[in-house]
């Protein structure tokens, strides 16, 4: 059998990464990710798999983040008892990850029962539970970057730096066909390089197929180097300071509150911004903290940047959940970071809670919002938002800092694909939206890319791959109609529709010109 490459996930979306590779002898995957950001994309999770885990031989591992490890846990209570082969900082991190994950899971599915029982429904099961993610552990087997690693008689494989988050790595997947080979390149997500506390990205020349992450890959942000970006950061905390009340940073607890709290104590300590209180409100990114300690060394500044995420008298870690609810009586200036960073789970929901509606609040958002997702609708401008089932106006300040992404921008993407040639094959855009893979497929033709070896997939989407070029596979079987996944949803579309016709009772003259606007609505709801 020609091998075969279907996406699972992050095609035509930037969450769930998930790519099933089938050879004559193997079936592998790259990433087992979890979906974020819409009601419909996030109810995929829920769903079997589109393929028998029991099948794969190996999952290969770019790094930790939650939309490319999340279900791994899943695909072990499905059945898959494989190895699943990462770098050691990758496996720390999915240690504690992985667990957080599913407790987090138990915790809101918990509180979605109490709602479903008041409304008559049927209870729901978690996708999986903390134990499920410490037991998915026992499979992780360590690689180091640069060795060949035997993953099956018919594929090998090579990791390396991509600059993006402590431990993740590109992937190249080697393929044995009779006398010949095929070799993939898996990019992973990209770092942007120029970093504190990652190396640059890195890749090797010249493959058969190149599948490259584009979340980025329709605009440019500032370039900023460490000076630069915390000369930025400063203005937004001295603009929240001014404001009178606190800063809320939902911020992704790997990596971004890590670099984000670093920052934030040196500016302090130079005197750059007011002093205050930071919190960490956030178990993961607080025992993550522990593994960037250990494992943070950065070679070229010869120094681990993150020896400094310990407690301190300006710097408060908050663990239990009575510790975060005290939070709640806190007054005026002080910054507070959460998990998570698209504002879809975890404690930072409950702090947006109690402050959107407050003018003297400041939102920093600084990462990417999936289109769904609560931080996409604050980016966007929402003036109402539904939280928990809670209606709030959006009085807050809501800030954007792109400098803090882990992901490259277009022209970086397109400089690392360049310096991946020749590409004898295809070149897949995935993890991106539409727009994004779009955008950096544009500018690929533009540098002199041949378009006619770009391929954009849509989810479920599978292609043959030859060796000068990929063909679509037919029988497409999608759990999405195409090109949906990066769109609202008719939950989000309710959610707006609530939120309109609150502001339009409220606006209305009288209770008599409330009630005819309710008599007209309910005239064209089905008998």
């Amino acid at each position: 059998m020609t091998p075969r490459l279907t996406f699972h996930g992050a095609a035509g979306c930037v969450t769930g990464f998930c790519a099933r590779l089938q050879t004559d002898a193997s079936t592998i995957l790259i990433d087992c990710g979890l979906f974020q950001g819409s009601k419909s994309l996030k109810a995929l999770n829920y769903e079997p798999f589109p393929f028998d885990p029991r099948e794969i031989a190996a999952v290969l591992l770019t790094h930790a983040h939650i939309d490319h490890s999340g279900l791994l846990p899943k695909l072990m209570k499905a059945g898959y008892d494989g190895p699943i082969y990462a770098t050691a900082a990758t496996r720390d991190l999915c240690a504690v990850m992985l667990v957080d994950a599913g407790g987090i899971q138990e915790s809101e599915v918990e509180a979605l029962n109490r709602r479903n029982q008041r409304r008559g429904r049927l209870p729901v099961e978690p996708i999986y539970r903390a134990e499920d993610g410490r037991l998915i552990m026992r499979q992780f087997r360590k690689v180091r970057l640069g060795e060949t690693v035997s993953i099956t008689p018919d594929i090998d494989a090579v990791y390396w730096e991509a600059g993006h988050i402590l431990g993740s790595a590109s992937i190249v997947v080697d393929i044995a066909e009779g006398a010949g080979r095929q070799r993939l390149l898996f990019s992973g997500d990209l770092g942007c390089g120029g970093s504190d506390f990652v190396p640059d990205p890195d890749g090797p020349e010249g493959v058969d197929h190149l599948i490259v992450e584009s979340t980025y890959g329709d605009r440019e942000r500032p370039v900023a180097d460490s000076a630069g970006r915390r000369k930025l950061l400063a203005q937004e905390v001295r603009a929240a300071h001014a404001a009178g009340g606190p800063l809320l940073i939902p911020a992704f607890a790997v990596e971004r509150s890590q670099e984000l709290l670093v920052d934030l104590l040196a500016l302090m300590q130079a005197g750059e911004v007011p002093e205050g209180d930071i919190f960490l409100d956030s178990p993961l990114a607080i025992e993550a903290c522990a593994v960037f300690r250990e494992r943070g060394w950065n070679a070229v500044r010869g120094a681990n940047p993150f020896s400094v995420l310990r407690p301190s008298e300006r710097l408060h870690l908050v663990g239990p959940p009575g510790e975060s609810d005290r939070l709640e009586r806190l007054k005026g200036w002080h910054v507070l970071l959460a998990a998570s960073g698209m504002c879809d789970a975890g404690r930072i929901r409950k702090h947006l809670k109690r402050h959107l509606w407050r003018q003297e609040a400041s939102v920093l958002l600084c990462g990417f919002q999936a289109v769904g997702s609560l931080g996409r609708l604050l980016a966007d401008g929402a003036e109402r938002v539904t939280i928990q089932g809670d209606e709030i106006k959006v009085r807050a300040s809501i800030r954007r800092l792109d400098v803090y992404s882990a992901h490259a921008d277009a022209p970086a993407l397109v400089d690392w694909v360049e310096a991946r040639g020749p590409v004898g094959g295809s070149i897949f855009l995935a993890h991106g939206e539409p727009e994004g893979a779009q955008g950096l497929s544009r500018r690929l033709g533009a540098a002199g890319v041949d378009p006619g070896k770009i391929i954009i997939p849509d989810l479920d989407d599978g292609f043959e791959l030859l060796a000068g070029g990929a063909v679509a596979l037919p029988g497409r079987v999608a759990r999405l109609s195409p090109h949906s996944a990066a769109r609202l949803d008719w939950h989000n579309d309710r959610a707006a529709f609530q939120a309109a016709l609150s502001q339009a009772l409220e606006a209305a003259s009288d209770d008599e010109a409330r009630r005819a606007l309710l008599a007209r609505l309910a005239a064209v709801l089905p008998a």
